[in-house]
């Protein structure tokens, strides 16, 4: 194409950001041809799988088209997984795509005048022994729909017990992360709506949650205010809480730790760390770090290429004000994001590119149905912390400003109210 061509690998939160306003803003007057590269279909906002997991959330009714949402934009789409990089000839590798026994797509090759890649991380399992065999990871909407059915599978087979036995579920969560501390919460909630639907083999009280955290507190990026609240919030939901407790084997009965316990469970996640996906690695000479993120300038393109940048999970971008780089979280996606959207249209304007400040907007933690904990502003409230439903209220419209930047204002409230709809006509929980 005669258009100066965009392309985005990844459809997290931030490349499906990004494609969006290029789209709106580039493709729309024909400025650039914008494409958007992801092996997957649909878009799942990353931040709810702990949702999916417990059954909170319907993924099949959230999920949004790339395809779809390609069109309204003025954005292209393309079905596929990079798998490698050519910058001599400004190519990027894409894997056949396999169903089955059945290569859908073969190998192809995608031109490029400038590259942004965006493909968040996986999770990292620091190399312990049984973690990969033995527990879910929950970093992509598969995992979580995959834990989902094994612990409704628990619930099936207890009622099958003739005459009726009291039953009891072992689950253990590595990592008093978000996604970890969000998920115990969502699934002690779980526990106890899953009596109300005739799954009730299980009791709530027999269903045993515990999280196991190898630093000193819960969420050790809040502040130490903060942690202690999400913890005690933790412990009135009868969660058990394990700090100072390394995990150094994990066999299909449980969890041995560094200090000698055993953590018995049926059920394991695993979310304790990310990592960029390995073929990043020294990819055709770019830099990157010891967990294979593409080392990036303050504007965010790549050290080593001025025509390909990164951000996101998959990037290690500098701060402006600390020895540490930006924080792999989703609000530094979307900031990226917006940022770059602005700079790659000064690029084409022959304009200097933009540097990103990142600005902590602090964080909330859900604890499902009890609220959420918290500090917002950043550095501005490290000593207060906000809790319960306003708490959640705001937690609540993180999402749906991810939602306003992809649809604008009216879709934002249609969707608003589909889902106020759902919740009244339906189950409280997907049971399938």
């Amino acid at each position: 194409m005669s258009n100066h061509r965009i392309v985005i690998v990844g459809g997290g939160a931030g490349g499906l950001e990004l494609a969006t306003l290029l789209g709106d803003r580039l493709g729309r007057k024909h400025k650039a041809d914008v494409l958007l590269i992801d092996a997957n279909l649909t878009h799942l906002w990353k931040p709810r799988l702990h949702e999916v997991a417990a059954g909170a959330l319907n993924a099949d009714v959230d999920e949004l088209s790339y395809a779809g949402h390609a069109k309204r934009h003025w954005f292209r789409f393309a079905l596929g997984r990079m798998s490698g990089l050519d910058r001599a000839r400004r190519e990027i590798v894409l894997a056949p795509h396999i169903d089955g026994n059945e290569t859908i797509l073969p190998e192809r090759r995608i031109g490029y005048d400038t590259l942004v890649i965006a493909i968040g991380s996986n999770t990292n399992d620091f190399g312990t022994p049984g973690a990969r065999d033995n527990c879910i990871f929950l970093d992509r909407r598969s995992a979580a729909e995959h834990f989902h059915r094994t612990f409704l599978n628990e619930y099936l087979k207890a009622g099958t017990h003739n005459p009726p036995a009291e039953k009891h579920c072992n689950i253990a969560i590595i990592g008093a992360g978000a996604t970890g501390v969000e998920l115990a919460a969502e699934l002690n909630h779980s526990a106890h709506e899953l009596t109300e639907y005739g799954f009730d083999q299980i009791r709530p009280e027999n269903v045993t949650i515990t999280i196991l955290e190898a630093s000193d507190r819960v969420l050790p990026v809040l502040s130490p205010k903060a942690s202690e609240a999400i913890r005690q919030q933790l412990e009135k939901l009868n969660i058990r809480v394990l700090t100072g407790e390394m995990v150094t084997q994990i066999t299909e009965d449980g969890l041995h730790t560094k200090s000698g316990k055993f953590v018995p469970a049926s059920l394991k996640v695993w979310s304790a760390g990310i990592k960029a996906p390995e073929f990043l690695k020294d990819i055709d000479g770019l830099e990157t770090n010891r967990i294979n993120q593409l080392v990036v300038k303050r504007n965010m393109q790549t050290t080593r290429d001025d025509n390909i940048f990164a951000f996101g999970d998959c990037a290690q971008c500098p701060r402006q004000d600390a020895s540490t780089p930006v924080p792999p979280r989703a609000q530094s996606a979307h900031q990226q994001a917006l940022l770059l959207a602005k700079s790659l249209q000064n690029r084409l304007a022959g304009k200097p590119l933009l540097d990103f400040v990142y600005r902590d907007k602090g964080s909330l933690i859900s604890l499902s149905k009890s609220g959420s904990v918290g500090n917002i502003m950043g550095n501005l409230s490290k000593d207060f912390t906000f809790e319960g439903k306003v708490a959640r209220f705001m937690y609540i419209t993180l999402y749906r400003m991810h939602q306003f930047t992809l649809h604008g204002f009216f879709r934002t409230l249609l969707l608003i109210m589909r889902d106020r709809l759902a919740r009244r006509a339906g189950p409280k929980l997907k049971l399938h």
